[in-house]
């Protein structure tokens, strides 16, 4: 599979040589020809309360065997499996710890993405689990109910940690937001879906280089670890988890037959009012929740069409021409009624422009932000508990970027000026960038002062990350200062 797509790369690249990007049509995808493996729902973690009202979940990285094509083994890493990881799951104002261990032969990191929570317990780069190493982080969940996840963050190996299958999802409840009409039934009609794309070598074992220049774009497309699933489907709506997997590429999913589909939540959680929308576009790191409707008996696909990336330079080169069916959801004859979505999901927390004290500008540029690559020794930004702040966020380049900001969810206040469209009026902690426009996103720090420990913002295309597009800042009390702890090392490329 990988000297056939490195085959249609080649052609790919000498097509748009001879008649630029526009001319280029072939998706470098590979689909299946039958949707018939049933899709595997990530199973819900157990967890144990501690005497002190701690709700308690176990992780352990390990090493395993995948089967992505018949009859092919594939060495893969999870999170006590094989692939991926079970889905974590509590409610707001629950104090939680996660006990993990590392049977990996490297160090890794887990990281909670999208998760508000101290710097220390974040699972960043600074945080790393040595092999037959243990860490247990603990913290409350304080926020709105929302998909998050959590993967490996190790500094200059994130991408080939992720793209080997550590990965999994964190589903926040909160028990006092009232009933808005989704569905709800974990597995049934409220279902997590991760998107992931791969290669394979000639031996079934994983390609980790046939990069572009956005990262690793894969010809074999799963939905939770399967490629060429189906969802069976017995309620009138079913309730979509989506999550953009993936280390590089960018999705546009809407159903195969135009039908819209109805966008409820983004990355922190509802948005204001469901979104009715034939494309949902998500780049890596990116979540959204969607309700599809569905008739008695009928068969309808998840599609990826072409993603629109913006003003990029050869977009074919970075999966712009791409489109192809994800997951095929197959109703029964018969389906338990469900009720429609409210037309008033949620009222975001009040956050307002004008409570803001400090304007920064980021710059995203090669690998670089702001004219400097990551360092683990160097403090970029520092950030006052209690502020709330607007980030100009441009990128420079003619490929795509993306930002993910740890620890808060954002609001997109405008792209140029305009103000963003419905899909980006929620809570948001990661945003594409398309190029040479400007992103002003406003963020408040409610709290988890560390003028030691920093938490991470970068860009989500995962090789760029690795490659040095992050930076660094740390949330002080008022009047104060950082005190990063020594670091051994400063920015690397991993390759």
């Amino acid at each position: 599979m990988r000297r056939a797509a490195a085959a249609l790369t080649a052609a790919l690249v000498l097509a748009g040589a001879l008649g630029g990007c526009g001319s280029v049509s072939t998706s470098a995808v590979s689909e299946p020809a039958d949707f018939d493996v049933p899709l595997p729902v990530p199973p819900l973690a157990p967890s144990r309360v501690a005497p002190d009202g701690t709700r308690v979940f176990g992780l352990t990285a390990r090493d395993g065997t995948t089967r992505f094509l018949p009859g092919v083994d594939t060495p893969t890493w999870g999170f006590d499996g094989d692939l991926l990881g079970p889905t974590l799951r509590a409610s707001r104002g629950e104090r939680v710890a996660v006990e993990v261990r590392n049977d990996l032969p490297e160090a890794t990191t887990v990281h909670w993405h999208g998760m508000h929570l101290p710097a220390a317990m974040d699972g960043g780069p600074h945080q790393e689990i040595p092999p037959a190493g243990t860490w247990r982080p603990t913290w409350r969940v304080d926020q709105p109910a929302a998909t998050l996840w959590y993967h490996p963050h190790p500094h200059g190996r994130t991408e080939e940690h992720v793209y080997r299958g550590l990965a999994g999802f964190f589903l926040v409840d909160d028990p006092a937001a009232p009933d808005v009409g989704l569905p709800a039934t974990y597995g049934v009609d409220d279902v997590p879906v991760v998107v992931q794309d791969r290669d394979l070598q000639d031996d079934g074992t994983l390609d980790t280089d046939g990069r572009s220049e956005v990262g690793l774009l894969g010809s074999l497309v799963t939905a939770n670890g399967v490629r060429g699933a189906h969802l069976p489907v017995t309620t009138q709506r079913v309730r979509l988890r989506l999550l953009n997997g993936s280390t590089a590429r960018t999705y546009a999913f809407g159903l195969a037959d135009g039908r819209a589909l109805a966008q409820v939540a983004s990355d922190g959680g509802l948005l204001p009012a469901p979104v009715a929308a034939t494309r949902v576009q998500l780049s890596p790191g990116e979540r959204a929740e969607v309700v599809v409707t569905l008739n008695p008996g009928e068969t309808v696909r998840l599609r990826s069409y072409r993603p629109d990336l913006g003003r990029v330079a050869a977009g074919f080169a970075a999966g712009a021409n791409d489109e192809f069916d994800v997951l095929e959801l197959r109703a029964a004859a018969r389906l338990a009624p469900s009720p429609e979505p409210a037309s008033v999901l949620t009222t975001l927390p009040p956050l307002r422009e004008a409570d803001a004290t400090v304007t920064r500008a980021f710059v995203l540029e090669g690998r670089e932000i702001n004219g400097r690559r990551m360092a683990m020794d160097r403090v970029d930004e520092t950030v006052e508990v209690g502020a709330t702040e607007v980030w100009e966020v441009r990128n420079d380049d003619l490929s795509p970027h993306n930002l993910h900001v740890h620890d808060v969810q954002f609001r997109v206040l405008d792209v140029d000026g305009a103000p963003p469209p419905p899909a980006l009026a929620g809570a948001k902690d990661t945003v594409y960038l398309e190029p040479r426009r400007t992103y002003r996103l406003l963020m408040r720090f409610e709290d988890h002062a560390d003028p030691a420990t920093p938490y991470m913002y970068h860009c989500h295309l995962l090789l760029h990350e690795d490659e040095g597009l992050m930076g660094q800042f740390v949330v002080v009390e008022p009047g104060g200062t950082a005190a990063l702890r020594p670091q051994a090392g400063g920015a690397h490329d991993h390759r």
